[in-house]
């Protein structure tokens, strides 16, 4: 049996003009931030958790017109909407209405709408504060550690051992109770905002170290460091040009998931009455007060929710930034 001739013209024939179709066309390349927002793209639950972290942190900027436009302001006390019997507010839900959005507090009557506004930024502030301290200390030492390695890797590391054994949470009480009311230049709540970034960010910086430290490890392995290295690079355009670049992805990742936690340790001094000094509203401190009301679902709903929704919002952000970064994920 012989092998049919291509006839010309032939579908059997490949045809010179369609082989070189489309052949001018350059290929487009994708960087990784690239595809990292298609990927995120397709998920809309961390799309609508990042939409609403940016309207969480539009309305801590904006709060004071916010509140202007829709509240009181957060320290008045408003005794005509308090049944003066009972020191509960009038009407129903806690005389919630046109006037007071969410109604206003048992007692003195003061505008939970206005509060809980005038709250997220004292929140939002800390959390993203205290998780840049805990970047930026995390980062470098951790870096370091992977890339020397040995006995400067032996020091860091206990280091960090001794930084995750420490009781936090007793730690921050008991330097609350002996801060002054005024120092290095502050006071009053001034300095207890920066008590509590320096309390949350200095000692939680060796979760993001221990991160960051295992991807350097895994970098400095990698043949474009060591094609630096043949080529005479020394150790910091290395660091700096090499290996931190390969860092930013998980670095920012496991930032978004650490602050709705500094979040949460915000609130949860300001709940046990070592936070911020009242009666500045914070959402902790809403809650500690609200706990003598437990017959006022609503004293306690609206700041609980506000924690709720703002943990949860960053979370699923995170989450979806993490998948999107990962590409053993798709």
């Amino acid at each position: 049996m012989t092998a049919p001739l291509d006839v010309p013209g032939s579908a059997a024939e490949a045809q010179p003009e369609s082989v070189l179709a489309g052949a001018g066309k350059a290929i487009q390349g994708r960087s990784l931030t690239r595809i990292a927002w298609l990927r995120l793209r397709r998920d809309k639950v961390a799309l609508g958790g990042g939409v609403v972290v940016v309207l969480l942190i539009l309305v801590a900027i904006f709060s004071g017109p916010i509140i202007s436009v829709f509240g009181h302001d957060p320290l008045e006390f408003h005794q005509d909407a308090i049944d003066q019997s009972t020191l509960l507010p009038q009407g129903s839900f806690g005389n919630m209405g046109s006037e007071y959005l969410l109604g206003v507090e048992p007692v003195n009557g003061r505008d939970i709408f206005s509060r809980i506004v005038a709250g997220a930024w004292i929140s939002l502030l800390i959390g993203f504060l205290a998780t840049l301290v805990s970047v930026v200390i995390g980062t470098v030492l951790g870096v370091v550690a992977g890339y020397f390695g040995g006995w400067v890797d032996q020091v860091i590391g206990r280091i960090m051992d001794v930084f995750l054994a420490f009781p936090l949470l007793v730690f921050a009480i008991a330097l609350a109770g002996v801060v002054p009311d005024k120092g290095f230049g502050l006071e009053g709540n001034g300095l207890r905002i920066a008590m509590l970034i320096f309390i949350i960010g200095f000692f939680s910086w060796p979760s993001i170290g221990r991160i960051v430290r295992g991807q350097t490890l895994s970098l400095r392995e990698r043949e474009f460091v060591d094609a630096a290295r043949s080529l005479g690079a020394r150790h910091g355009y290395i660091l700096f040009r090499e290996v931190l670049p390969n860092l930013l992805a998980p670095i920012l990742v496991y930032a978004t998931l650490l602050i709705p936690t500094n979040i949460l340790f915000e609130a949860s001094l300001s709940f046990l009455g070592v936070g911020i000094n009242p009666p500045t509203p914070t959402w902790g401190g809403m809650l500690s007060e609200a706990v003598r009301f437990y017959t006022l679902p609503h004293f306690v709903l609206f700041p609980g929710l506000a924690i709720f929704i703002t943990v949860l919002a960053f979370n699923l952000f995170g989450d979806g930034l993490r998948d999107a970064f990962d590409p053993r994920a798709h």
